[in-house]
């Protein structure tokens, strides 16, 4: 059956690969997205960016040029004979400005009148296409009919326009222009540069970028191993130690160097191990016990059988003798019996908590009745300290009275010489603080941790009578309502057994 389910399991791929496939993905993806944008939106960004200049700087060129038709300043005119006149200083001042504040290394500004003629022109491009092509570069159009002129009437019928200028030959670039007018409709201003920086941005693009995706995703890939390889090495380490527990070597450690999540993951996996360690030794030593506790009892209950059967004879006297050893061995294992079954349902959850609101004074108070006449024989005394108001608390009052009868138990079990243990109650900012004290040998600093351990005894108390469960069982019960609970020893002064009680649900 074993080898039925080995078969039928499907080996997935492992964290390592996943996570190696998963970095290679992205580094594919990424270079995919720089694909898009480099050969999709990089000239739409790029015509964009230089369209907002051009705007820019025909905007500059048109205020300008209002404001001194505002203050009454002659640009232009033409004389007889069709002979242009132009305000030279206007215009070289204006050059100036334009050469100072633009932001574009090469452009070709157009200035013209409302008779679509050129009257300014400053020119910073090795070729324009403004002024060196016709607007459907045929060879029969007029020469004086150039794409400028064309431009210059669209933008004047329009108010402004924004037109890509084809070159006259595949060599040449596809250059952006923008066209405004001013205020008044006189002058119309055309701005032009070109777009072959993005073009050819495009071209190196195309021809470099499969090279390099090459080289980038084998990078990648390679990166991606080794960053897997030392990423996943913890999580080996620690799977490798987990099967080493699983077969039964529990004194394995892993490296908890690191100060991340995977260094808290090996210490808590090292935590675990002492534990688990430390739970099976406990284990052994439980049934070990419980053995040893059962076959004592079960040897004597045989023996005095046996003498009963085969020696007494009707001595009856020595037969009762016999016989009450055999029922308190008896009883004595049906203790045992109890006890164990008692922890495994209080731990397991088989028991659950019926809480409710009572008096916790009252339910101590109950309690030490009890042990007024075990007292009263032995010349003890069990002290009593509750306050007068009430102890409101939710719990299981059941569950309780279980718990304080094992805590007093265990006190009388390790009475001091003046026979005196006690069992206090007041409130506490957290609800109500219960304790039961005893002034007996006390529990050493090397057993106080395990001293609620099943089964565990101490070394004050080897060769004593009783199950060892019952504290066990007492840890059981204030687990399973959420109690802060806790002992307080001092060796040849005594023990104090605490515990806290919430008054709310």
């Amino acid at each position: 059956m074993r080898q039925t389910s080995k078969a039928k399991k499907r080996r997935t791929i492992g964290i390592r690969g996943q996570l190696m496939w998963f970095l290679s993905a992205i580094c594919l993806l990424l270079l995919l997205l720089f694909w898009f944008l480099s050969t999709q939106l990089l000239e739409p960004l790029y015509t964009t960016h230089i369209q907002k200049q051009l705007t820019e700087q025909a905007d500059a060129i048109v205020e300008k040029l209002d404001e001194a038709i505002e203050g009454g300043q002659t640009l232009s005119y033409w004389g007889f004979g069709s002979q242009l006149s132009v305000n030279t200083s206007f215009f070289n001042a204006l050059s100036a400005e334009i050469f100072e504040n633009s932001g574009m290394s090469s452009f070709c500004v157009d200035i013209s009148d409302s008779t679509l003629r050129q009257i300014f022109k400053v020119e910073n491009l090795s070729y324009c296409n403004l002024h060196r092509t016709k607007p459907t570069d045929a060879a029969n159009e007029p020469a004086s009919y150039s794409t400028a002129r064309a431009m210059r009437q669209l933008c004047r019928e329009t108010g402004e326009c924004v037109r890509k200028i084809n070159p006259p030959s595949p060599s040449g670039s596809v250059q952006l222009m923008v066209g405004k007018t001013t205020a008044d409709g006189s002058y119309t201003v055309l701005v032009t540069t070109s777009l072959m920086h993005v073009s050819e941005a495009g071209r190196v693009l195309s021809t470099v970028l499969p090279i390099a995706a090459v080289l980038i995703f084998a990078f990648s890939i390679s990166a991606a191993w080794l960053f897997s390889e030392w990423f996943t090495k913890p999580l080996r380490e620690v799977s490798a130690a987990a099967r080493q527990v699983a077969q039964g070597n529990y004194r394995v450690q892993v490296d908890s160097a690191r100060n991340d999540e995977l260094g808290d993951l090996a210490q808590e996996f090292n935590h675990m191990a002492q534990e688990v360690q430390h739970a099976s030794q406990m284990q052994r030593d439980l049934l070990a016990n419980v053995s040893h506790d059962l076959r004592t009892p079960l040897t004597l209950i045989k023996g005095y059988a046996e003498t009963v059967r085969d020696i007494t004879g009707d001595d009856k006297a020595h037969r009762d003798e016999q016989m009450n050893i055999i029922v308190d061995e008896a009883d004595r294992l049906t203790a045992l019996v109890s006890s164990v079954m008692e922890l495994s349902k209080v731990t397991s959850g088989a028991i659950q908590c019926e809480r409710v609101h009572f008096d916790m004074g009252q339910l101590c108070d109950e309690v030490s009745e009890r042990y007024d006449a075990v007292c009263a024989q032995n010349g003890w005394q069990l002290r009593l300290e509750i306050p007068e108001e009430e102890l409101p608390v939710y719990a299981d009052p059941d569950m309780m009275q279980r718990a304080l009868h094992n805590l007093l138990g265990n006190a009388m079990h390790h009475i001091g010489e003046d026979g005196i243990f006690l069992l206090r109650a007041a409130k506490c900012p957290e609800g109500v603080r219960v304790e039961v004290e005893d002034h007996g040998p006390g529990i050493s600093a090397e057993d106080l941790p395990y001293i609620f351990d099943r089964y565990y005894r101490s070394r004050s108390d080897a060769g004593k009578q009783g199950t060892g469960l019952g504290l066990s069982i007492t840890k059981a019960i204030f687990q399973q309502h959420g109690f802060r609970f806790g002992v307080q020893s001092t060796v040849g002064k005594g023990t104090t057994f605490w515990f806290i009680m919430s008054e709310k649900e």
